[in-house]
C-alpha cells in the first residue's frame, strides 16, 4: 500500500450525476469466449448513445493492448487483470457514464470482488450472464481459440483446460443459444436498467 498519498475529495456522486442528469453504472457481462458477450455489449452502447446516455464498452480484448498488456494468462493475471477493470469501471460509473464492460471473468471471487468495489461507495453493479454451452461456443470459435486450446497450443483456457465458474445469482441471464438476437439481448439488459430507474 502506497503512503504519503491523501485522497481528495471532490463532488459528490449525486452532485455530479444532477448536474450531468445521468446516473452512473457498471452492467459486467461475464461469459465463455465466443459467448457474444462482446456483440451483446457493442449493441448495447450503440442503443444507450443513440437514446443520449453517455456510454463507454470496456472490452477484454482492447484492454489487453493497453492498460494490461503487462498481463498474461495465469490465475494471478487475471486475478489481476480484473480487479485493474473493477477499479477503471468503478471510476467511470463514478462519473456517471453507463460503463460497460465484457470480460471472460471466469473467477467468481474476482466478480465478487468487482460487485463489493462498487456497492461500497453506493455504485450500481448489474452482472449479466451471457450464458452458452462449451459446445455452442466452440462451434462459433470466431478467432480459433478453442481449435488453438484443443490442440495444446494455447495453455489454461477457459471452458478446455481453465475453469469458468458460471454466476449464480447474476441480474440478467442471457440464454445466448435459443435463438435470442443481439438487440432481443440488449433490449433486455436496456429493459432491467430502466425498470431499476438506472437510466
Amino acid at each position: 500500500m502506497a503512503t504519503n498519498i491523501t485522497w481528495h475529495e471532490n463532488l459528490t456522486h449525486q452532485e455530479r450525476s444532477d448536474f450531468l442528469k445521468q446516473k452512473g453504472v457498471t452492467v459486467w457481462l461475464t461469459g465463455l469466449s465466443a459467448s457474444g458477450k462482446s456483440t451483446i455489449a457493442c449493441a448495447l452502447e450503440q442503443s444507450l448513445l443513440a437514446r443520449g446516455l453517455n456510454s463507454y464498452r470496456l472490452d477484454g480484448d482492447n484492454v489487453r493492448f493497453g492498460l494490461n498488456k503487462d498481463l498474461g494468462f495465469s490465475e494471478a493475471d487475471r486475478n489481476e487483470n480484473i480487479r485493474r477493470i473493477s477499479e477503471v469501471a468503478k471510476l467511470f460509473n463514478d462519473s456517471c457514464c453507463i460503463t460497460l464492460t465484457s470480460f471472460i471473468s471466469p473467477y467468481k471471487q474476482d466478480r465478487q470482488l468487482a460487485r463489493e468495489l462498487h456497492e461500497k461507495d453506493n455504485l450500481p453493479f448489474v452482472e449479466v450472464y451471457v450464458d452458452v454451452p462449451v459446445s455452442v461456443a466452440e462451434e462459433r470459435d470466431p478467432k480459433g481459440l478453442y481449435k488453438k486450446a484443443r490442440e495444446g497450443l494455447i495453455k489454461e483456457f477457459t471452458g478446455v483446460s481453465a475453469p469458468y465458474e458460471a454466476p449464480e445469482s447474476p441480474e440478467i441471464h442471457l440464454k445466448n443459444y435459443e435463438g435470442v438476437s443481439v438487440e432481443d439481448a440488449a433490449q433486455q439488459i436496456i429493459q432491467y436498467l430502466q425498470d431499476k430507474k438506472y437510466i
